[in-house]
């Protein structure tokens, strides 16, 4: 008997409604060129309606689809995960978890048995950043490497030599993401290069970092050298990324954020602190320069570094492109459909 080729995609599907397209969302895209059909939950804009259609959908349609997969965050997306991954063993479908989130591995030091309890319970596990996989074995013995992809086709790649002094962040507006600190590089760097100039892209998540990165910019009379451009379109981000030479990384807290991997493909220099899965996306001297997080003096420092060395920029911008095509998707979609395809038949 042949088996099913339908699956059943379980996340956050909000692009529609202004969100971001989320990793779960592209594959469901891509796979029909690998012969499956897709089955997606959910849309719903309100967090109480989108668990329930989630819910609903896994066990009203148990019979249509052979595989499920399921994204897993921490907080209360775990939640959500529980319980739908409770639905799908009541329907008796085989599920695939897909971890997110560089606060995982937190959440589970503070919930081991319920994290160790949800993983074993799927048929397969996924990461996408050895850091996630190796923090996450712990609960998990085997969980398997699939990087976030990106349709390398779509990033013009620029090799970086000798660059301008144009500084580009590209996040959303969260405190985890500690976007003032891009500002205070800026104000340090005004003191070496005249025509310093920072772009900041992304949304404001509400929390506060927008306001305060804008007045900071204004403290330290630094808001006629950057740029606040809100949200920009998913196809708009490699034109918004190649209008600068620096690519800065902020964050506090990270797992492979796919804005990097985005700046990498378009040969960006990339300066990142060091921290949660970065080391493991990047490697200090090879493909970017990582500095110690929160610390304004030594990324600074590390962008005159790129500024003053064309040898060094040139390498970094190189070895960056090479790194993106390992995350292309006709890479890493056909490995989606061997998992899905293995959990699919293991079941039949």
């Amino acid at each position: 008997m042949k088996t099913n080729r339908q699956a059943l995609f379980v996340g956050n599907f909000l692009s529609h409604c202004g969100g971001s397209r989320q990793v779960c969302e592209e594959i469901a895209v891509r796979l029909p060129t690998e012969g499956w059909r897709a089955l997606c939950t959910s849309s719903k804009p309100n967090p109480v309606a989108r668990l329930a259609n989630m819910m609903w959908t896994a066990w009203r349609n148990r019979s249509d689809y052979s595989v499920a997969h399921v994204d897993v965050f921490s907080g209360r997306s775990f939640r959500w995960a529980e319980a739908v991954c409770w639905t799908l063993r009541r329907a008796d479908r085989p599920y695939v978890l897909s971890l997110h989130g560089g606060n995982l591995p937190a959440f589970a030091s503070r919930h081991p048995r319920r994290v160790s309890r949800l993983l074993q319970s799927a048929v397969s596990v996924t990461a996408p950043s050895g850091y996630l996989a190796e923090r996450m074995r712990a609960y998990c013995a085997d969980v398997l490497l699939l990087p976030n992809a990106l349709e390398l086709g779509e990033y013009d790649f620029i090799l970086r030599k000798r660059l301008r002094p144009k500084l580009i962040w590209l996040r959303g507006f969260r405190t985890i993401y500690n976007p003032p600190l891009a500002v205070r590089v800026l104000k340090l760097l005004t003191e070496q290069f005249a025509n310093v100039h920072l772009t900041m892209i992304g949304p404001d998540s509400g929390d506060g970092s927008l306001r305060e990165t804008h007045e900071l910019a204004m403290d330290l009379e630094v808001l006629d050298r950057s740029v606040f451009c809100g949200r920009v379109g998913k196809n708009d981000v490699p034109n918004w990324l190649n209008r600068g030479d620096v690519f800065l990384n902020t964050t506090n807290v990270d797992n492979t954020p796919v804005s990097v991997v985005e700046a990498m493909a378009c040969g960006l220099c990339i300066v990142s602190t060091d921290v949660g899965g970065i080391p493991h996306l990047l490697q200090h001297e090879h493909d970017a320069l990582l500095v110690p997080p929160n610390d304004p003096v030594a990324m600074a420092a590390a962008v005159t570094r790129i500024l003053s060395d064309p040898a060094l920029a040139e390498r970094l911008s190189r070895n960056a492109r090479k790194n993106a095509e390992q995350r292309d998707w006709s890479v890493v979609l056909p490995r989606w459909n061997s998992l899905l395809s293995s959990v699919a038949e293991r079941r039949h």
